[in-house]
């Protein structure tokens, strides 16, 4: 209440699509179908990596972890964007609201990239002391970290935004509640501000990329050590999911949040952030699933066991 009552603003109109026309209604058909393929794909990972007992490791409870985040990550954003696509209004809460799941989810997903990097610098560095260096308690704390640090994070940067004083200007160009667009439209000097969630971008994105970098460096120092090519390439297999996704969603990120807001292009930057709100969720359980055999035997266990349940129900129900 405090936020609103410094600003004249009550409500922002989120420019997006506006300018498409008829094209809108296309874009609405397909933002529904990606986010449908989102939303299943994600619970299918969960799904089977609960059931099956094979995946139960640090490395696919992290994955679970951040399926989970995606999925709400996604749900933010995109049953907005779809209802943008009739209607621009979003109020002054609404938007805070917004930008607060959407940096919380995503700042979590980075936390979690990081310890996903760490975990396997452990698993591949350390496999006799894996047990210990990533026990299920360990996962659980990790977990949680990531999860309170990116929420905490996102509550700094959402508070900096919005108890600036938003005047008469309330148009957003954009297709949802971004940092950018929206600390543009304060009628007031935001350098300040803006250095602080700049430093707080710097702590969730540098610092994890930075540590996955080295955790990556002590990688391939140690796969190289291997005398079979067949033992290098099971080694560097088990990395290759978490380094595609890693490089897209830290590319994209960084490319947005680690500049000033001054050099904020709208038309670029939205197909940039189209990039890391639908496709990085859309790629995450097509590259873990397809690039990764556990997750496919996995898969094909669960759909025969299923098939086989209804099977059995069905004689015995006949």
């Amino acid at each position: 209440l405090s936020m609103a009552n410094s600003s004249c603003v009550t409500e922002f109109l989120l420019l997006g699509f506006s300018s498409l026309g008829e094209l809108q209604l296309v874009l609405f058909m397909i933002f529904l179908c990606l986010y449908l393929i989102i939303l299943s794909g994600n619970i299918t990972i969960i799904s089977v990596i609960c059931l099956d007992h094979s995946l139960h490791t640090p490395m696919y409870f992290f994955l679970c972890v951040l399926s989970t985040s995606e999925i709400f990550y996604t749900i933010v954003i995109l049953p907005k964007m779809l209802i943008n696509l009739l209607s621009v209004t979003i109020s002054f809460h609404c938007c805070a609201i917004q930008m607060f799941f959407f940096l919380g989810f995503a700042m979590t997903n980075c936390l979690l990239l990081g310890v996903m990097g760490y975990d396997r610098y452990a698993a591949i560095c350390h496999p006799l002391h894996y047990p210990i260096l990533m026990s299920w308690q360990m996962c659980g704390k990790l977990g949680a970290l990531c999860g309170i640090g990116g929420f905490l994070a996102s509550l700094t940067v959402v508070y900096l935004v919005f108890s600036l004083p938003f005047c008469s200007a309330n148009k957003v160009n954009h297709y949802f509640c971004d940092i950018s667009p929206v600390i543009r439209l304060a009628c007031t000097n935001t350098d300040a501000h803006e250095f602080v969630i700049f430093i707080c971008g710097v702590l969730v994105l540098v610092v994890p990329f930075l540590f996955i970098c080295v955790s990556y460096i002590c990688i391939l120092r140690t796969i190289l050590k291997i005398p079979s090519a067949e033992g290098r390439r099971k080694a560097f297999s088990t990395c290759a999911s978490h380094l595609t996704v890693v490089i897209i969603h830290y590319g994209c990120a960084s490319y947005i949040y680690l500049r000033p807001t001054a050099n904020y292009v709208s038309n670029k930057d939205r197909l940039v952030t189209v990039t890391y709100t639908i496709v990085t969720p859309l790629l995450n359980p097509m590259v873990y699933s397809l690039r990764n055999k556990d997750v496919q035997v996995a898969i094909r266990k669960v759909i025969v066991g299923t098939f086989s349940s209804l099977s059995f129900c069905n004689s015995i129900a006949i």
